[in-house]
């Protein structure tokens, strides 16, 4: 009896069965099809004059006038024009985006209108900020604001949220063609080595937790004018009402720096009292420490601040940079810290009553059992705490020049 031997499965037929199984991008969308959009801008209703003439053509649905909404879409043709290096001519003169603006009532509908006026998906993965105006702020509940940006799975919790004096919208605009708004907004946040006013990256992920707890925080604030954004102070958001309460300018935001001790770099600017002449600190690192203090039912705090650093400009150029003069100086910088702390604390205190330096989480890690008896009511507990500071500057480097 021969024995059957098993021929082996030719190689095409091995590809062909393999090409049942494998997926591939059945699903994927070319990119040159979807409306990538960047950033978003949220405003008080206002229809633009876009939106009026359309409506009297009959382009319109049934909405309340509440919020205007300002996408941030890439400029296709600009990006197919290579603009992004700016400048140009022709199709090189385009900005390298696009902004459209609809009013509603209703963050999901207004999205859904917007796609009635373009040729490409709106497209959101990549959405980098979301600003909203104090306007806004002041007006609805950030939670509830924010709550379709929270439950859309296409928008990744890496986004960053901002606020704006005047209207969101105008920080979606530069003078400059070939930079994108978004990137722009994203990229001031980076600078935080050299500015000690730049508050740490409120995220999508990190307002939600901040929501949950019913703690009072900040948003980081950009203003903008003809064309150009800055980053200045931030707005105050109550942990209750979820509202903005007020706003902190640039000095008292560089004070919860001080206080948090997250600064990562930035200059302190004094002046002699001796000479009378200006001296300019350039900070390395900043350590700080809240430390809570119980005595039966008081609860107060002592903020511990420390900080090296260099002296980058001396206007005093006639005495020798000795230990004695080093000394002098860093009392300087120490009483200014001092005085830029003590301001902010008295306004988040007992102007606004708001917990935004982490007072409440100082007291909830070092004393659990008591933080649980007043966490409801804390924001009144902490304007009526002794708060006391201390500020330890020291000089590491002055250089060895010496000019008259």
């Amino acid at each position: 009896m021969k024995s059957k031997l098993k021929r082996p499965v030719p190689a095409i037929v091995i590809v062909c069965l393999l090409m049942v199984f494998i997926t591939g991008c059945w699903s994927s969308r070319e990119i040159e099809d979807l409306g990538l959009t960047f950033a978003i801008a949220i405003d008080k209703g206002k229809e633009t004059n876009t939106e009026k003439e359309l409506k009297e053509e009959g382009g319109s649905y049934p909405k309340k006038d509440n919020i205007t909404l300002t996408y941030q879409f890439v400029n296709e043709k600009a990006a197919g024009a290579g603009t992004s290096g700016g400048g140009g001519s022709g199709k090189g003169d385009q900005k390298a985006y696009i902004n459209i603006s609809e009013t509603g009532d209703s963050l999901q509908q207004i999205g859904s209108e917007v796609a009635l006026r373009r040729d490409r998906e709106v497209f959101s993965p990549h959405l980098k900020v979301v600003v909203l105006s104090e306007d806004v702020l002041r007006t609805y509940s950030i939670g509830k604001m924010l709550d379709q940006f929270f439950r859309d799975n296409e928008i990744r919790l890496s986004c960053l949220v901002l606020s704006a004096k005047g209207e969101a919208r105008e920080a979606l605009q530069l003078k400059e063609n070939g930079e994108i708004p978004a990137f722009r907004l994203i990229g001031l946040g980076e600078n935080k080595h050299k500015a000690s006013r730049i508050l740490p990256p409120m995220t999508l992920a990190k307002l939600i937790g901040k929501l949950h707890s019913g703690s009072s925080f900040l948003l980081q604030n950009v203003v903008a004018a003809n064309g150009a954004v800055k980053y200045s102070g931030a707005a105050v958001i109550n942990g209750k009402s979820r509202k903005m309460i007020g706003t902190l300018n640039e000095y008292e935001t560089e004070g919860i720096t001080w206080i948090r001790g997250e600064g990562k770099g930035g200059v302190v600017k004094s002046h002699d009292k001796k000479s009378q002449q200006t001296i300019a600190y350039d900070i390395n690192k900043i350590k700080s420490k809240i430390k809570p203090i119980v005595k039966g039912s008081d609860i107060s705090f002592h903020v511990d601040i420390e900080s090296e650093g260099d002296l980058v400009e001396n206007w005093n150029t006639k005495e020798v940079l000795d230990t004695q003069f080093i000394d002098r100086l860093e009392t300087n910088i120490e009483n200014e810290v001092k005085k830029i702390v003590g301001h902010v604390l008295k306004k988040i205190q007992h102007e606004y009553k708001a917990d935004v330096a982490g007072f409440d989480e100082s007291l909830r890690i070092a004393y659990p059992h008591l933080w649980k008896k007043v966490k409801n009511n804390w924001n009144d507990t902490f304007s009526k705490a002794d708060i006391t500071y201390s500020v330890n500057i020291t000089i590491t480097h002055y250089g060895t020049v010496k000019t008259q």
